[in-house]
């Protein structure tokens, strides 16, 4: 949104002509804009603006929910934004805003707006601190949607409207700035002005969905995400009968429309009823978008026009130039002039090729990390650890996990950033390779350099072409034979002599494949640079890959706090025990003259059975389930026939059986917490869940 930039300077061509006779037009000359909404008081206003909005939903969290302690504590009420139940849309519309502001403190010679024309000394300094105000400044519009009250909306719609209204006003005022390009500033901020506009509209929209449904004003967002559909409906899938498909022969190839369908669908990402992604990884892959349409517009923008204007400027006196390096085009001057400008036009073609490529690659290739990010998540869902990390053995939080877990986002985005920059840099090289060595001289019939190499070298690359032709010839005609529709090695005497035979031979085309083997994986790792959901090394040195091991943590505390099948056991659990409260009530009210010995007395009998059928239940849930491990309070004494690494002996599941079953009869109506000498394998009377 700064659109001061004094300290650039612009090359402006004085009127001149050429011998020909031809007036060529001065450059454009872009002086700074300032707009009527100075930034610097616009800033100072919107800050306490959003400090005050800030402590309204502070209040607001405090009277929705009054058993959270005064203090400190009670600052960080309305920031549950990340939690599963949240809406994604306006999360990531926020951290997509926030992320266009990085455009801002990188090449704005004013980063802090606070601070005009800083010294270059000091200018770093603002931009650390920078970094921290902008993450502060848009932290209210994010608040704004936690609290699900109709004053959170109003404070968010209008907060919303006035980044939005100022933003439009000074971009439709100062449309050009002298930044990379004249029209940079602008497209730069367009992402956010489109993120600014669905936080405009999403507010109000959640304004009068509020005032249609029943507000409940003391509803805790645990309840709120343990009463979602979406983990019933999980677990439902899963225990769905998959209809039997007709077998098929193992030898019928696919056809080809099979194929392409399932090809396309792992690049595709298409949304499925039963199963979201976590609220993070929605913004995560919002901000890669913006990231790429980001690193597009500056890589095109800050080398296009260069040319453009290099181009314009090439007369007459460049065939003096290159006469000084030896290099004679044609002897006509204006003819060489043409040439010049082909050759940089061509140059300039393999530029916006190499461009393009790599937002297409950049593009498929998050793609394609979206569906595998499903596909992962659901292996660790149902306890496949071994598919996604061969070293990943339970999915237990933590200090390095949480780590990955707050930075995956910004991870990501840098990574695509600098694998855009280096893709574009090779594919470049690679066009121009292509362009002036082949291209061109097959078009025109000159400097054919690459193919004169070639000719010279012609008895080298016939003998490589004839050893790797010959041994195939000679395994498909001589070494293999077919009986009764089997294969088996057959002349084993000539497979040896010409082992021997082609040894030396075989050197130097283990040199050709060295080279091509060392191309193949730099291309590799270039173009899944950018993607963290795979390694760049082999399996047994994924570790060392700090990008997938970041990736592989962040799975660990997703899966670790978001279970779907834990979120609907524990629904379970607390629909059971309201229940139970809801009865208890209801039977204390109707015998209202009862004694109180009698209601304890009542109780302890018609819990008992239940609580001691719930817990052998819990414990058979946390001990089928691996990804449960980590989150149950483990045994001080473990008993020989007990649990151990999550494994459980039939001795102790039929001795726990029988104790959770022994409440039915004459000491049914003992406490089951009380501890018999002989149960030493039973299961722990208090189980912890994350």
């Amino acid at each position: 949104m700064n659109t001061s930039y004094t300290s650039y300077e612009y090359y402006d061509y004085p009127d001149w002509s050429d011998s020909r006779g031809a007036t060529k037009p001065p450059a454009e000359v872009i002086l700074p804009c300032d707009p009527t909404v100075d930034d610097k008081l616009f800033h100072i206003c919107i800050s306490a603006i959003s400090l005050v909005v800030m402590l309204i939903l502070i209040v607001l969290a405090r009277q929705r929910n009054p058993s959270h302690r005064k203090g400190v504590t009670d600052l960080f009420s309305p920031v549950n934004f990340l939690n599963q139940t949240q809406r994604k849309g306006l999360t990531a519309a926020v951290f997509g805003v926030l992320f266009c502001e990085l455009s801002v403190v990188v090449l704005s010679p004013n980063p802090l707006p606070f601070v005009q024309d800083p010294s270059f000394g000091h200018r770093e300094l603002w931009k650390i601190l920078a970094l921290f105000y902008y993450p502060a400044l848009y932290y209210p519009l994010l608040a704004s949607g936690t609290l699900r009250s109709k004053a959170a909306y109003v404070l968010g719609s209008l907060l919303s409207w006035v980044h939005l209204g100022v933003l439009i006003w000074q971009k439709a005022e100062c449309p050009k700035t002298p930044q990379i390009y004249k029209f940079y500033a602008l497209f730069a901020s367009l992402p956010q002005m489109a993120g600014l506009v669905f936080l405009s509209l999403h507010y109000p929209l959640l304004l009068l969905k509020s005032q249609k449904e029943a507000s409940t004003t003391e509803t805790s967002d645990a309840a709120e995400g343990l009463d979602s559909s979406y983990y019933k409906d999980y677990v439902k899938k899963i225990l769905k009968k998959i209809p039997s498909k007709t077998s098929t022969s193992s030898t019928d190839k696919p056809k080809l429309s099979k194929r392409l369908s399932d090809t396309l669908k792992a690049y595709i990402y298409t949304p499925e009823e039963v199963f979201r992604i976590p609220i993070l990884l929605a913004a995560s892959v919002l901000v890669s978008f913006i990231a790429i349409y980001q690193m597009t517009l500056l890589l095109v923008s800050a080398f296009v026009p260069t040319l453009h204007i290099v181009r314009a400027g090439v007369d007459e006196d460049i065939a003096f130039l290159l006469a000084g390096f030896n290099i004679h085009l044609s002897d006509d001057r204006a003819e060489v002039v043409k040439i010049v400008v082909y050759y940089m036009w061509c140059v300039e073609v393999c530029y916006l090729s190499a461009m393009t490529l790599s937002c297409l690659i950049s593009l498929v290739m998050l793609m394609r990390s979206m569906v595998l990010h499903r596909s992962n998540l659901k292996a660790l869902y149902r306890g496949g650890v071994n598919d996604v990390h061969s070293r990943l053995k339970a999915s237990r939080p933590s200090r390095s996990a949480l780590v990955c877990w707050m930075g995956f986002t910004s991870y990501q985005a840098a990574l695509i950033c600098i694998g855009m920059v280096i893709q574009t840099i090779v594919f470049f090289i690679c066009l121009l390779f292509a362009v002036f060595l082949l291209i061109i001289p097959i078009l025109h019939g000159q400097n054919l350099i690459l193919f004169n190499m070639l000719k010279s070298t012609w008895p080298y690359w016939l003998t490589l072409l004839s050893v790797l032709v010959i041994p195939h010839v000679a395994a498909k005609l001589a070494f293999i034979k077919t009986d009764a529709g089997t294969r088996d090695l057959d002349n084993r005497s000539a497979l040896f002599l010409l082992t021997y035979l082609l040894f030396l031979v075989n050197v130097l085309v283990g040199a050709f494949l060295g080279a091509w083997r060392l191309v193949v994986t730099a291309l590799y790792n270039i173009i899944h640079l950018g993607r963290m959901d795979i390694s760049l090394l082999n399996r047994g040195a994924e570790p060392f890959d700090p990008g997938y091991s970041c990736y592989v943590q962040y799975l660990r505390i997703e899966v670790n706090q978001s279970h779907p099948v834990m979120k609907a056991f524990c629904w379970l659990l607390l629909q059971s025990v309201r229940r139970d409260c809801s009865a208890v009530k209801k039977m204390c009210d109707a015998e209202e003259g009862i004694q109180l010995v009698g209601q304890e007395k009542w109780q302890a009998r018609s819990s008992s059975a239940r609580r001691a059928r719930a817990r052998w239940l819990l414990l058979l849930t946390l001990v089928n389930n691996p990804t449960l491990v980590g989150s149950r309070k483990p045994f001080h004494k473990p008993g020989s026939e007990g649990l151990v690494n999550g494994t459980l002996s039939h001795a102790s599941a039929a001795a726990n059986a029988a104790i959770a079953a022994e409440p039915s009869g004459k000491d049914g109506g003992k406490d089951s917490e009380t501890p018999r000498p002989s149960d030493t394998t039973r299961p722990p009377s208090k189980t912890h869940l994350v």
